[in-house]
This record gives C-alpha cells, sequence and structure tokens, in this order.
C-alpha cells in the first residue's frame, strides 16, 4: 500500500540530507533524501544546503512515490528511516 504525505521536517546538516515524512495508516514513517540524490534528480551539482526546500517541493511527488516505493520492497522497520540516494535516481 502507498504512504501518504506527511510533513517537511527539513534539512540536516549532519547528514547532509533532506528530511521529510510520510504516513502508513495512523504511523509515521520518516525519510530522507540525500544532497547527491537531490542533485541527481533536479541535474545539478553542489547544490547549497539554502536551496534544498525549494528542490523538495519542486519534486516532492516524485521524491514522495520514491519513498513509498522504498518502504514497500523493504517492508515497515519500526524507527528505521526511508533513505534515499543517488542510486535510486532513475536517469
Amino acid at each position: 500500500m502507498p504512504l501518504t504525505r506527511g510533513r517537511i521536517v527539513g534539512y540536516d546538516d549532519e547528514r547532509l540530507a533532506f528530511r521529510f515524512t510520510m504516513l502508513n495508516a495512523d504511523k509515521t514513517i520518516n525519510c530522507q533524501i540525500s544532497d547527491a540524490a537531490m542533485d541527481e534528480l533536479v541535474g545539478t551539482k553542489g547544490s547549497p544546503p539554502t536551496v534544498r526546500q525549494d528542490q523538495f517541493l519542486a519534486h516532492r511527488e516524485t521524491i514522495e512515490n520514491l519513498a513509498s516505493d522504498l518502504f514497500d520492497a523493504a517492508g515497515a522497520v519500526p524507527g528505521s528511516f526511508v533513505r534515499i540516494f543517488s542510486e535510486h535516481i532513475l536517469k
């Protein structure tokens, strides 16, 4: 079953990733997309953290679909993150 839209958490300076949540029924699923994956998706390199939220919003549907697909493939693991890396971005 596909995940549904949650909320934007924001940029994580320590992990160099943009964090957001998705919902699996009433359970919150933590998700993140790495800087490299976001750049791959957008078609740029080395974007500064200040533009990550705008990039996320511009490509939100694609990113959330990727997160949902990865969640479905891995299954539910309590407390884990769905992490999107550049290898998950189809070229």
